[in-house]
Parts: C-alpha cells; sequence; structure tokens
C-alpha cells in the first residue's frame, strides 16, 4: 500500500465539496443521520477526542470495510476529524451495531490507486483522499 507522507496533512487534501455544504452537513444533516446510522449500510459514526481540547467528537462518515482494514473517502479534504483520528493515531467507530476500534491511520492520496481498497472506494480515490485504518 502506497502511503505518501505529504499526504498526512490533511490541509493538502483536496475537497470535491463546496465550504458551506460542509456547514449544512454538520449543522443539519449530521444530527438526523447520527441516530439512524446503524440501520444505513455505509453509514458509521466514528468517535475521536479533539487533539487540543481533548473533548470527544461523533462524526458521520461513510466507511468501506475489506478484512481488518476500514476506509474512508475523504470527499471533504481538510476536516477536523481526520485531523484528531491522525494526530491520535486511534478511533472508535460504530460500524451497523458494532463497535471497533480503529488504529494506525494513514492517508492514500488521491490517484494512488491502491489495490487493497474496496472496488467502489477505488474509483472514488481518483479524485479524493482515503484514510485507511487497521481495525484492532
Amino acid at each position: 500500500m502506497a502511503v505518501d507522507k505529504s499526504a498526512g496533512d490533511p490541509s493538502t487534501l483536496p475537497a470535491i465539496f463546496p465550504a458551506w455544504l460542509d456547514r449544512i452537513q454538520i449543522k443539519y444533516f449530521n444530527p438526523v443521520v447520527k441516530p439512524l446510522s446503524r440501520y444505513l449500510p455505509g453509514a458509521s459514526v466514528i468517535r475521536h477526542r479533539g487533539r487540543k481540547s481533548g473533548k470527544p467528537y461523533e462524526t458521520v462518515v461513510t466507511t468501506y470495510r475489506k478484512g481488518d482494514m476500514l476506509a474512508i473517502a475523504l470527499g471533504h479534504g481538510k476536516t477536523d476529524w481526520v485531523k484528531n483520528v491522525v494526530a491520535a493515531g486511534e478511533a472508535d467507530v460504530r460500524l451497523f451495531r458494532r463497535e471497533l476500534h480503529l488504529k494506525n491511520p494513514r492517508i492514500l492520496p488521491a490517484g494512488s490507486g491502491d489495490r487493497s481498497l474496496p472496488a467502489a472506494l477505488r474509483l472514488q480515490n481518483r479524485k479524493v483522499a482515503v484514510l485507511v485504518t487497521d481495525i484492532a
């Protein structure tokens, strides 16, 4: 798996969604989807802590699992939750009704075309970076 060390800085990641959509999603969409995520295919809630405050956060994400690997397309580019997870080196995710502990987060740059990614995610990886983690 080719990992670009410079891709570890989320501020350099390409975003395909505009900033105004991020704000709408955080304020309106996420609170509605979070309780339903247990029942929606691919929808998961990732739990992480703030880098400076240590405050716990929950963010709705779309996950792709392949074996002992969990991957998330980073269509929003630079996000706080990505920085928090990479800085902490771990996070927890609720995937359907299961709680999984994630470790060793790394970012694959856009266009890396890694064959270890699930097929649907490889298509997205053409334009966006992907956060890849191991399931503990």
